[in-house]
């Protein structure tokens, strides 16, 4: 099956001379979340607005569920929901008429079951008379996604949805997505949140100064990308590592407690054997071990710092 979204080499050069996109090549698989990480300046949103026709592009091409975003701007924009970072909103109209009026916006006939459906699958059932500004901030992203899927895309595009918002709505939000992707929608997620990529995307995307680091399945990434820690508790507290244990390039912990023990997964010995009976050799005794996998956060930053 073709990509529902394909970004081919893809430049974005202003007036100014400044390159916001720098030969960008991209495809998204229908019916998956892939997550866009980047720094600020990065690139995300003009990738994004390039995608959904806002920005045209220097040079390249973008197809949308096979149409050309360019030559075939409306059918490609058809197919597509974006859900802005800001909450833009008219305050003193109800939420249902604020659903009703994006519908119509593309052209769509009226529909009352299907926005009746949308609203009550964001939570908002109980809110479609209600006007805007009773709304809460979380229930309010709710209605910038129920007017994103008003005209039915197949493409939903979501600008850091949970920005400015609690830690109890932003996991509520990630449940909202998971359905939308069980009916079917392809979702593209920007988000400065590192665990909520890590937590709901399939895949993930990481772009810099304009250009596509790498496009990779989530657990694949961590597994090939990420280290793990192991930290070996002591019974009793040194004053610093003892020679013999050099070749393992131990952190010792400030209060002399822990040692810390960094290692691959992908190699094909960690080295944690020999540690631990060279250890038992100096005479020092154990209290506990504990191991910790590198998270998306950290790989991430290593990969922006590698490019800096």
């Amino acid at each position: 099956m073709p990509p529902i979204v394909k970004v081919s080499g893809l430049r974005k050069q202003y007036d100014s001379g400044f390159e916001a996109l720098k030969g960008v090549d991209l495809e998204i698989e229908e019916g998956e979340i892939i997550a866009l990480l980047g720094p600020n300046g990065a690139g995300k949103t003009t990738l994004i607005s390039a995608i959904c026709g806002i920005a045209v592009p220097t040079s390249g091409t973008i197809t949308v569920g096979g149409h050309d975003a360019i030559r075939d701007y409306r059918a490609a924009r058809e197919l597509i929901g974006l859900v802005p970072q800001e909450i833009n909103l008219e305050p003193f109209e109800r939420v249902q008429n604020t659903v009703r009026f994006s519908r119509g916006v593309f052209g769509k006939s009226p529909n009352e079951a299907y926005i009746q459906d949308i609203l009550a699958q964001l939570s908002l059932g109980d809110k479609a008379r209600a006007r805007v500004r009773e709304l809460s901030g979380g229930m309010k992203r709710r209605v910038l996604i129920a007017k994103a899927l008003s005209h039915e895309p197949r493409i939903l595009f979501l600008d850091e949805p949970t920005a400015g918002v609690d830690v109890e709505l932003r996991k509520d939000m990630w449940e909202v997505v998971r359905k939308l992707k069980e009916n079917g929608v392809t979702i593209i997620l920007t988000t400065h949140y590192i665990e909520e990529a890590e937590a709901i995307a399939d895949r993930i995307a990481v772009i810099n100064n304009g250009e596509i680091l790498l496009v990779q399945d989530k657990d694949e990434l961590m597994r090939q990308m990420g280290r793990k820690q192991l930290r070996i508790d002591l019974a009793e507290s040194i004053g610093q590592v003892p020679e013999s244990l050099a070749e393992f390039a131990l952190t010792l912990s400030d209060d002399g407690r822990s040692l810390t023990y960094e290692y691959d997964t992908r190699a094909d010995r960690t080295g944690i054997t020999t540690l631990l009976a060279k250890m038992q050799d100096t005479g020092l005794k154990l209290a506990d071990l504990q191991t910790k996998q590198s998270s998306l956060e950290e790989i991430f930053v290593g990969l922006v710092k590698e490019t800096a």
